[in-house]
């Protein structure tokens, strides 16, 4: 029972984490990457927040079955 809520919140953190790093990341490219490519950076964080925001949607979709 506690260890369902625990990966109910660890999924919804890292499901967070993934859509923060989608919406901001033109702002975080810009903040953490010092490379003159800017659109390669942003396009890298928005498809590893993709991925980041599938797997704890996964995370918290099959903690409830």
């Amino acid at each position: 029972m506690v260890i369902e809520v625990i990966l109910r919140i660890i999924g919804g953190i890292i499901a967070l984490i993934g859509v923060t790093m989608i919406f901001d990341a033109r702002f975080l490219t810009k903040k953490l990457f010092s490379f003159g490519d800017q659109n390669e950076g942003s396009a890298g964080l928005k498809i590893t927040g993709f991925v980041f925001a599938i797997i704890g949607a996964m995370i918290i979709f099959f903690n409830i079955s």
